[in-house]
């Protein structure tokens, strides 16, 4: 069966994004220190790059090792947006969980408006690979019954205030720690597995 992974950068106090969708406040350290981890992530995690930015990591016809598909909130989907990317990850089949976004924006971009749990256990049992949940923390709070791993890309920042990485209902979930990888951006990036 598919997994639903939440795979996400996360301040020190749990924020994955400023109170206004800000996200550019994660430290990256020096010019070396950022390709070392970059170069990792790209290695592990190629189908989280979005498409525009693709082809400057030499991916653009590169196999999707782990994830076809991507889910995400409006939150998430909105910078791409905004910017003038209207399939941000056209190598993925796309999702985005909004009630309020057109179901028209882009025919590679399926909207859905409501039941993202139903959504989610429809995924899992469709032939394909893993789910990519990549945001936001909503809609991680209303799937946390459905999430199998999580891969949290942890930063040395603290945000103050945001958008947790999960805001739903208080429901304790144990994971177990799979792996952790250190970089000298003072990043660390852990797996953890549901138990």
């Amino acid at each position: 069966m598919r997994k639903l992974v939440y795979y996400v950068a996360v301040s020190i106090d749990g924020y994955i994004a400023g109170p206004g969708g800000e996200f550019d406040f994660y430290p990256q350290g020096d010019e070396k220190q950022a390709a070392v981890y970059t170069e990792w992530a790209v290695a592990h995690y190629p189908e989280t790059i979005p498409t525009f930015m693709r082809a400057a990591h030499g991916l653009v016809d590169a196999p999707n090792p782990r994830f076809d598909t991507v889910l995400m909130g409006l939150g998430s989907y909105r910078p791409g947006l905004e910017a003038g990317f209207t399939s941000p990850y056209a190598h993925l089949h796309q999702y985005v969980v909004s009630s309020t976004l057109a179901p028209d924006t882009d025919p590679a971009v399926t909207v859905v408006g409501k039941d993202p749990l139903g959504l989610v256990r429809d995924l899992k049992q469709e032939e394909g690979q893993d789910i990519w949940l990549c945001g936001g923390g909503l809609l991680a709070g209303a799937l946390l019954p459905e999430i199998d791993e999580l891969i949290i890309k942890s930063y040395p920042v603290v945000a103050g205030s945001g958008i947790p990485a999960f805001n739903g209902d208080f429901n304790p979930t144990l994971f177990t720690v799979a792996d952790r990888t250190s970089f000298d951006n003072d990043v660390t990036i852990t797996h953890f597995v549901r138990r």
